[in-house]
C-alpha cells in the first residue's frame, strides 16, 4: 500500500499519526541523528519528514539514507524548493502554499520538479499546505513572500482548504511554521476538519503532550515534531503513548 492510501485509510479508520520533522542544515554529521532515530523507533513514530524552508547543507541524501540504514520507517520529503528532491527518499510531499499569493510556490516550483520525479520511484503525494500566523514572522513565511492567514479567521483557512481539496489535492497541512511562538488552535483545526474529507496534518508550535492530544482531538489525523524535540526528546514518548492510546481505543471500538 502506497503511503498516501495508508493516511487515507488511517483517517477513514479514525486513527492517528505522528511524524518527526528533521531539518537537514541542523545535522553536522549523521550520527548526531543516532538518539533520535532510536527513540522514534522505540515510541513507533510513523513518519519521518526531512527538509526545511531553505537547505543550505548538501548532506539530505545522507540523512536519508542513515535513516532508512537504521530503521524502516518511512521517510517522506518537505521540500522548501524544487532543489530539495532527493530519490532515495520514499515519498514527497508535494507542497502547493494554497494561503498565498506566490506563483511559484503555487505551481512554478512544480513544473520544475515534476519531470524529475517522474524519471524516479519517489512517491508523490499532493498537498495543500495552509501557512497559518503563529505570532511572529517564521521562516517559511519570510521565504515564501507570503502572509500567514490569521490565527482567528477559521472560515478563511477553512475555504482555502475546500479549495485546495476540490482542485484535487490529497492531503491539507496546516503549519505555524518551524519555531512558532503559539501552536495552531483547537478551533481552526476543527473548523477545517469539519470542512474537508481528506487528511488533515498540523505542525509548528506543538512542545507538549497537551497540545499534541489537543490537536488530534480537534481533528488532526498527523502531527508533526520537529523544534520541541530538541529541547525534550522525551516529549516523543509523551506524544507517542497517547497517540498509541487513542488508536488503540479506536480499534477496540471497530
Amino acid at each position: 500500500m502506497s503511503i498516501l492510501k495508508e493516511l487515507e485509510a488511517r483517517h477513514r479508520q479514525g486513527k492517528k499519526s505522528v511524524a518527526v520533522l528533521v531539518d537537514p542544515d541542523k545535522v553536522e554529521d549523521s550520527a548526531e541523528l543516532d538518539p533520535l532515530i532510536r527513540l522514534a523507533n522505540e515510541n513507533c513514530v510513523d513518519f519521518f519528514f526531512v527538509g526545511g524552508s531553505i537547505v543550505t547543507t548538501t548532506n539530505m541524501g545522507e540523512v536519508i539514507k542513515h535513516i532508512k540504514e537504521n530503521v524502516s520507517i518511512p521517510v517522506v520529503l518537505f521540500p522548501g524548493s524544487s532543489l530539495q528532491i532527493e530519490p532515495s527518499a520514499d515519498a514527497i510531499l508535494f507542497l502547493s502554499l494554497i494561503s498565498g499569493r506566490n506563483p511559484d510556490l503555487l505551481i512554478g516550483q512544480h513544473v520544475i520538479a515534476a519531470p524529475i520525479l517522474k524519471n524516479n520511484k519517489i512517491e508523490v503525494m499532493p498537498t495543500g499546505y495552509v501557512l497559518i500566523n503563529s505570532g511572529k514572522t517564521t521562516s517559511v513565511a519570510y521565504v515564501s513572500n507570503t502572509t500567514p492567514l490569521p490565527e482567528d479567521k477559521y472560515s478563511l483557512a477553512a475555504c482555502t482548504a475546500l479549495a485546495g481539496e476540490m482542485l484535487g489535492l490529497r492531503l491539507i497541512y496546516l503549519d505555524a511554521g518551524s519555531g512558532a511562538e503559539r501552536e495552531i488552535n483547537a478551533k481552526m483545526i476543527s473548523t477545517v476538519r469539519k470542512t474537508i474529507n481528506v487528511p488533515l496534518i498540523v505542525g509548528g508550535g506543538i512542545n507538549t503532550s497537551i497540545k499534541a492530544i489537543t490537536a488530534l482531538e480537534a481533528g488532526a489525523d498527523m502531527i508533526v515534531i520537529g523544534n520541541a524535540l530538541e529541547k525534550d526528546p522525551n516529549l516523543l514518548t509523551e506524544i507517542s503513548d497517547k497517540v498509541y492510546d487513542w488508536n488503540q481505543s479506536v480499534k477496540s471500538m471497530r
